[in-house]
């Protein structure tokens, strides 16, 4: 049975609907964030990058990151988004991205070293975050990510 190896707690700051995770040894990307941003769908890729579009313009969504030693059981209930990508990192780590701020301080860990990694990304309270860039502007938290990952299939 697939075990949780690591848990983090981030936050992404959300900018034009938009946030992403990159390799945090970025320098030989070919397609570094945000370059060529995919804004038509809720997950996009690009090697060592994950483009995210969020449900609001701009807010902090809360980022809840599980590492698995496995794939982690699935859970369809009650997010409003859920898509699955592939994500190679050569360093173990992966910085979070702002079109507004660009990277933030605090890297996730993967692993000591880099590897191949399937992702599962799960959103809920897009409609509510929508709803604050309608409104007053900006929220707190309103937006709630999972991010998944655990080392991809041989």
């Amino acid at each position: 049975m697939a075990q949780v190896v690591r848990r983090q707690r981030l936050s992404a700051y959300v900018g034009f609907f938009s946030f992403g995770l990159q390799e945090s040894h970025d320098a030989d990307l070919p397609v570094p964030f945000p370059d060529a941003f995919h804004q038509d769908v809720f997950l996009g890729t690009h090697p060592g990058r994950l483009d995210i579009t969020s449900g609001g313009h701009t807010h902090t969504a809360t980022l809840d990151v599980e590492v698995w030693d496995a794939a982690p059981p699935e859970d369809p209930a009650g997010w409003d988004e859920q898509a699955e990508a592939d994500f190679e990192s050569t360093s173990g780590r992966v910085a979070v991205w702002s079109m507004h701020t660009g990277r933030t301080d605090e890297d996730v860990v993967l692993a000591d070293t880099g590897g191949s990694w399937r992702v599962r990304v799960s959103c809920v309270g897009r409609a509510a975050a929508a709803a604050l860039s309608e409104g007053e502007g900006t929220g707190v938290g309103v937006e709630r990510y999972l991010l998944q990952f655990w080392p991809a299939p041989k």
